[in-house]
């Protein structure tokens, strides 16, 4: 592990721009393909641009705010010592594997990532087993970097709990990681070679906007892709069978509450009221957390 650079006074543009130069922790659960929201399109989209997304979110600004708070509610929860970097790392080895972390233990091989997430969220924080996919890899990230031997991953569950648990290094996945990452960053961001297609939102954007300048009326033969085109044919059926199904069911849910804006169990919530802007019942179906 070496210092990048040092954090303490860099401006929000200037450490965006070193985030560009490598896969950060934030990154590595979208190029796995298992982060719900953004993919690996979307961090080749950004690190291959000059442009620099300067937006900072509600989201954001409450998770910047209550990193110190979480970090004081796990140093009061496990009697370790904590205390910030100020710097951003790069692997050794890997120099394009970079890391901007959170805390590091005092007198110890091993580092603290924060995390805040809604009450909605509290089954997913229960246990090790059920916390979301990218934070862990994160982490496995981290350790990569760093050569730490464990990290402590913490969270604050808003209006429920407070929860940690520790990750511990596993080399089988740290070096299957970094295989991940060094053919994401060598063979698509450094050739500028765009990523298979991953089904997101953030692909369809690639792709749509300036990245082809269609010819006019220009043809190719379509060779070599029936199977999919046959593929997209079932899926387009069953979509349509799959949506009169839900129909029915939204139609049975319906009949059930008649008149009542609210029907709800311990498993579920439905509300079906009276919008003003439309003037259209609305129905919603939620699963309680």
């Amino acid at each position: 592990m070496r210092v990048l650079t040092s954090t303490k006074d860099l401006s929000r543009e200037e450490w965006l721009r070193y985030r560009k130069q490598g896969i950060g922790g934030s990154d590595a659960g979208a190029i796995c393909g298992v982060n719900p929201y953004t993919s690996a399109a979307s961090v080749y989209a950004d690190k291959i641009s000059d442009e620099l997304n300067m937006e900072i979110n509600e989201a954001m600004l409450q998770g910047q705010h209550l990193e110190v708070y979480v970090a004081k509610r796990f140093t009061n929860a496990t009697g370790l010592k904590v205390r910030r970097s100020n710097k951003m790392y790069q692997h050794d080895e890997y120099p394009f594997m970079i890391a901007d972390i959170d805390r590091i233990i005092v007198g110890e091989n091993a580092g603290l990532e924060c995390k805040t997430a809604s009450a909605f969220s509290y089954e997913k924080w229960k246990n090790i087993d059920s916390v979301p996919e990218h934070y862990i890899i994160q982490c496995i990230h981290y350790m990569a970097v760093m050569g730490w031997d464990y990290m402590y991953l913490a969270c604050v569950v808003l209006g429920k709990a407070f929860v940690y648990f520790r990750i511990n290094r596993d080399e089988d996945m740290i070096r299957h990681l970094i295989s991940i990452e060094k053919h994401f960053w060598e063979d698509y961001v450094q050739r500028k070679q765009l990523p298979p297609p991953d089904g997101s939102k953030a692909y369809d954007d690639l792709i749509g906007g300036d990245y082809f300048n269609p010819r006019r009326d220009s043809r190719i033969p379509l060779i070599g892709l029936d199977q999919e085109l046959h593929r997209r044919s079932d899926i387009n059926q069953l979509i349509s069978k799959l949506e009169k199904e839900k129909r029915e069911i939204d139609q049975k849910l319906k009949l059930f509450m008649q008149d009542h804006e609210v029907a709800e169990n311990k498993n579920y919530r439905i509300t079906w009221k009276l919008s003003e802007t439309t003037g259209q019942r609305r129905f919603v179906v939620r699963e309680v957390a």
